[in-house]
């Protein structure tokens, strides 16, 4: 048997594995993701619920754990409704771009010490130029849909997306001084050493990236139209906003993108501020050795973080009112720009007076 495995499906494997490799690596990354989507709403219900005293989700499968299936197998079930008067080309297409923009930025992401699908030397750009066409999806759903209530969802989302990406542009700035890397690898093997390195709690510089990581996770918000700040979506006076004409599996799409996109945003501000895959001390490693045999794997960490910054996502939701869209504006341009700008400036002296 084994040589029948050595002579003849071994050459094969080989001849085939090139071509296979990268959509293999591309499904061990997408797969994972899109559970991670909908557990995530499913957990979202259970601690709302928990923190409105009420039980959540609990009656479909065990702990309602197979909630998320049941509402994904809803959605598929029902019929696509295109209205008349709608552009059906972009009305469909957009949905498609804003969850195909909310997959592809997971390219660059760095899970563990090399386990990156795209290790390139401009991971921050490339990221941070996704980021930014997620906005064509929503504009081109507001339009197509021939609503004013969905258009005026749409504008509202695209100046908002707008007003705190210039900000949150400043504060990747202000992590590329102190690192002196575009690549997202060398930014988390700048943190390594213990909690007291991660960019947020930085006790060597003063905790001078403290704030600018506060002012990236309330960006991170106003990004993904996220309470406080989903004014796109505001029940009250947009009927569900830029979506609201959308039914079925393109209603889906923008759900499951709005979801993976938080999921992303968590993890460039584990990337950023909270050292990755880096274990918070570095004995328990050493302790896991001794005790296991094997430390604990870095993309255990990554994740474990990336969940501690979801948490927040779902506790701001649970507690501060919307705001209104005055608010928004007057705190992403008059308090976040002129802040993160002149942070730029104070920590680039700090690495020029320093030598880093």
């Amino acid at each position: 048997m084994a040589e029948i495995f050595t002579d003849t499906i071994w050459p094969w494997v080989l001849f085939i594995w090139p071509w296979i490799r990268i959509p293999l690596l591309i499904l061990a990354i997408i797969v994972p993701v899109l559970l991670s989507v909908a557990y995530l709403t499913y957990w979202e219900r259970k601690i709302i619920g928990w923190m409105q005293l009420r039980k959540g989700p609990n009656v479909v499968g065990p702990l309602g754990l197979m909630q998320p299936f049941a509402d994904g197998l809803k959605l598929f079930l029902k019929e696509t409704v295109i209205p008349s008067g709608a552009n059906p080309i972009i009305f469909l297409l957009s949905p498609m771009i804003t969850f195909v923009l909310a997959l592809i930025a997971w390219a660059v992401i760095p899970f563990d010490e090399g386990w990156v699908l795209a290790d390139i030397n401009v991971g921050i750009l490339y990221l941070f130029a996704i980021s930014s066409l997620g906005v064509y999806g929503i504009v081109m759903a507001g339009w197509a849909s021939n609503s004013k209530y969905a258009f005026l969802g749409a504008l509202r989302s695209a100046a908002q997306m707008v007003s705190y990406e210039v900000s949150m542009g400043f504060v990747i700035v202000t992590v590329l001084l102190m690192v002196g890397s575009l690549n997202l690898s060398d930014i988390v093997r700048a943190q390594a050493g213990g909690f007291w390195h991660w960019h947020a709690f930085d006790v060597g510089h003063f905790f001078i990236l403290l704030p600018m990581c506060v002012i990236f996770f309330v960006s991170t918000l106003a990004e993904t139209n996220r309470s406080p700040f989903d004014l796109p979506e505001a029940e009250a006076e947009l009927v569900a906003g830029y979506f609201v004409e959308y039914s079925s599996f393109p209603f889906a799409m923008f759900f499951l993108g709005e979801y993976a996109n938080m999921i992303l945003m968590s993890g460039m501000t584990t990337i950023l501020f909270l050292g990755g895959w880096y274990a918070p001390f570095e004995f328990i490693d050493q302790f896991s050795i001794w005790l296991f045999g094997f430390a604990v794997p870095g993309i255990i960490w990554f994740a474990a973080k990336i969940a501690f910054v979801l948490f927040f996502f779902l506790w701001v939701r649970a507690t501060f009112p919307r705001y209104r869209y005055d608010q928004l504006m007057r705190l992403g341009w008059k308090v976040f720009l002129p802040l993160s700008l002149v942070w730029v400036v104070l920590v680039a002296g700090v690495v020029e007076f320093t030598g880093g």
